[in-house]
């Protein structure tokens, strides 16, 4: 069983051409120091009133984000908009990986894995991104990508519906839209500069900046943990061996503490070992029983 990783999200339309080395962990680290920075100056230009003498105005708490941050939730529209944005930055940065017979198995493999989730309200979309870091994202509505460098650690279908299922579980539990109210609650509280997604999509105008902050800092563990647990239930449901994912877990742990392609992954996961054993804690010997299948004949091989 040689696999590895988990997967990133984003709208799969078409493929554009040139595969050029890509470093996915720098874009998105450079993301949100452009953010940071504009939030800085935001912060450190002088208002109009103290120009004047006058004492700056106080900041006031937004009554209705606030009031939304702690008791409301986001619509499905909501939802598909903040993915598509999302997904849509990204693939303006990272082509797809120019092989169509890819894309398409992994949309197979991964609407089948998706389909046992129970989540039928989003149109599941997936992708392999056009470079060799090792690492897989998500975003809300559906949107998950993983890169060539993990597609390439894997050697059966197992493992990748292990890969596809831990990302599909960061959809169906929402863990990026609770960072995302988070952030929405630090806002309501006059925290947050408002100037960071300015021109884009209305619905989520504040929140590009808070999702490149995701990509590029990761969930927090127990959502890790939690994404582990309910992907391997997901391949599993779906007839494949559970034990795709911690083979993917466990040839991740084994890969050198200096591997350039893993700077990310380790910086937005836990490490390999700790989900190992969280998982082999969850598990305890219930899906000893479970009969699946690994397919390695089925498995698509990239050129």
């Amino acid at each position: 069983m040689k696999t590895r990783l988990m997967i990133l999200a984003v709208s799969l339309v078409s493929f554009s051409g040139g595969a050029a080395a890509f470093d996915l962990g720098k874009f998105l680290e450079d993301r949100v120091k452009q953010d940071m920075n504009k939030d800085k100056q935001t912060q450190q230009a002088p208002s109009r009133s103290a120009s004047t003498g006058s004492p700056p105005a106080r900041q006031k708490v937004d009554a209705a984000q606030l009031g939304f941050a702690l008791f409301g939730d986001y619509t499905l529209e909501e939802e598909n908009r903040i993915g598509s944005q999302i997904s849509g930055n990204l693939l303006g940065a990272v082509q797809l990986v120019r092989d169509d017979k890819l894309q398409n198995y992994v949309n197979l493999v991964g609407n089948w894995v998706a389909l046992q989730s129970g989540r039928q309200d989003v149109t599941w979309r997936f992708g392999v991104l056009e470079t060799d870091d090792i690492n897989a994202f998500a975003a809300p509505g559906g949107y998950i990508f993983m890169t060539k460098g993990l597609y390439r650690l894997l050697d059966n279908e197992a493992d990748l519906a292990g890969v596809l299922g831990h990302e599909i579980a960061h959809v169906t539990q929402k863990h990026h839209l609770k960072v995302l109210k988070q952030s929405s609650l630090i806002g309501a509280l006059g925290q947050v500069a408002s100037s960071k997604a300015r021109g884009s999509d209305p619905a989520v105008q504040n929140l590009i900046g808070n999702g490149a902050e995701i990509m590029a800092r990761g969930l927090d563990k127990d959502a890790e943990y939690e994404a582990d647990r309910i992907g391997l239930v997901y391949a599993a449901r779906a007839g494949y061996t559970p034990w795709g994912l911690p083979g993917v877990l466990q040839d991740m742990a084994a890969l050198p503490a200096k591997d350039g392609r893993t700077g990310l992954l380790f910086k937005t996961h836990p490490h390999p070992a700790d989900r190992l054993a969280s998982l082999g804690e969850a598990v305890d010997g219930r899906l000893d029983d479970v009969q699946g299948k690994e397919l390695p004949d089925r498995f698509y091989r990239i050129r």
